[in-house]
């Protein structure tokens, strides 16, 4: 391969992530015009951040569970933890199911309003509709997790 295509293909690499940077840009606002009707109870901005840095922390550990076939795979061998969704998803019976399923589970969930941005913080390139974070002691961001349980808690409608 000559130089001038080793630098025609970095050029359309970095057009590609420059590209998928101004797609990101959306602010918050933007993002929760999207979210769907079942999206209760909706993290705040300040609660996402702490959301996105929680699921980011706790995949550099490997104790998360992506994906909704995962996760319900997981509730159904009992693992316990924080449920953190996906409030853009359409359509809605992809995941109707799961806060009912995390009610009768006792397990806490929040909702946070981007796909993009879970899967991102997820350590993944694709976008991640549900994300399930273990307990596990001795765990770095043990603060954070602590208190987005305790958000997701007072939000629960069954108050757990």
């Amino acid at each position: 391969m000559s130089d001038s295509e080793q630098e025609k293909k970095k050029k359309s690499k970095t057009g590609k992530s420059s590209s998928d940077g101004a797609a990101s840009g959306k602010t918050y606002e933007d993002r929760v015009k999207a979210v769907n009707v079942i999206s209760q109870p909706l993290a705040s901005k300040k609660s996402t951040k702490k959301a996105h840095k929680l699921v980011k922390k706790a995949a550099q550990a490997k104790i998360i569970r992506r994906g909704v076939k995962e996760v319900v795979k997981g509730l159904r061998k009992g693992e316990q933890g924080l449920a953190i969704l996906a409030g853009d998803i359409y359509p809605l019976d992809v995941y109707s199911f799961l806060p009912i399923l995390l009610e009768e589970k006792n397990v806490p969930y929040i909702f946070v309003p981007s796909k993009q941005d879970l899967g991102a913080a997820a350590c993944t390139k694709r976008p991640t509709s549900v994300v399930l974070v273990k307990t596990k002691k001795d765990f770095e961001a043990q603060d954070l997790y602590d208190a987005l349980t305790k958000e997701a808690k007072e939000y629960n409608p069954i108050g757990l």
